[in-house]
């Protein structure tokens, strides 16, 4: 993880520490809010090693909503997450072609606009709530726990309260973990987590160039992040749904 410099302002006693100056600080210690607001949109490209292979893929998404995430695998592309605002839709590996979401996943997707470029940035205007819910040690680091309730998720047909704790790193301030259950699907009931690290510099904003997603207490699949664009000009057709 790169060093990174923590704002004296933000440095007190550990029981002065409120989930509000926790939260703060991560902002402050990563590019300040003027920078992090002035995101319009974000490119990320990665690779992920899959059985001995690296496939490499592209993330895009912007402030207005909108979501890609594009692979590319032995001369195929397969679109994946898709999101233009409205649709929902990616690509049906067994018959290669563009398949358009769930209802309830498309009106979940849509209840996260506004989370851009994350949720810990926003959560204010969203109205989701924060509690600090003590400490906790994650992958060998000391770590405040915050617990954010999110706008409700739709899980047949029925409203269901939307969870997520974050791990924020006692030194840097920097998210280590993020963990959820899983409210639905073969996995429901199981807690996802997402791990961060290599944190690196763009543009004067601070990302974790390292994201491993797993299930609890199982081997997870790390993302590798080679570059990242800050307001990349983006071509809005790479959301829409495509006519046959």
């Amino acid at each position: 993880m790169a060093f990174l410099f923590i704002s004296s302002v933000f440095i007190s006693n550990a029981q002065d520490m409120t989930v509000e100056k926790i939260i703060e600080s991560y902002v402050e210690n990563t590019g300040g809010r003027e920078a992090w607001m002035s995101l319009k949109s974000l490119k990320m490209e990665a690779k992920i090693e899959f059985s001995g292979m690296e496939l490499p893929l592209s993330i895009t998404s912007t402030k207005s909503g909108e979501a890609a995430t594009v692979v590319n695998f032995q001369g195929m592309t397969f679109y994946q997450g898709m999101f233009d605002g409205k649709t929902l839709w990616g690509t049906n590996q067994m018959t290669m072609k563009a398949e358009k979401g769930e209802s309830e996943d498309t009106e979940n997707i849509k209840r996260t606009k506004g989370e851009f470029p994350e949720a810990l940035l926003t959560y204010k205007d969203l109205g989701y709530t924060v509690e600090l819910e003590g400490e906790d040690t994650k992958e060998g680091v000391e770590c405040y726990k915050i617990k954010m309730t999110k706008k409700a998720q739709l899980v047949d047909g029925e409203e269901k309260e939307n969870v997520v704790y974050y791990y924020l790193d006692k030194e840097n301030f920097v998210p280590i973990m993020q963990e959820q259950e899983m409210l639905a699907g073969q996995m429901k009931g199981q807690i996802s987590q997402t791990l961060f690290s290599d944190y690196q510099e763009v543009d004067g904003l601070y990302f974790a160039f390292s994201m491993t997603q797993q299930l609890e207490g199982q081997d997870g699949q790390e993302i590798v992040i080679e570059s990242v664009e800050l307001n990349p000009e983006i071509d809005k057709t790479l959301f829409v749904f495509p006519s046959e």
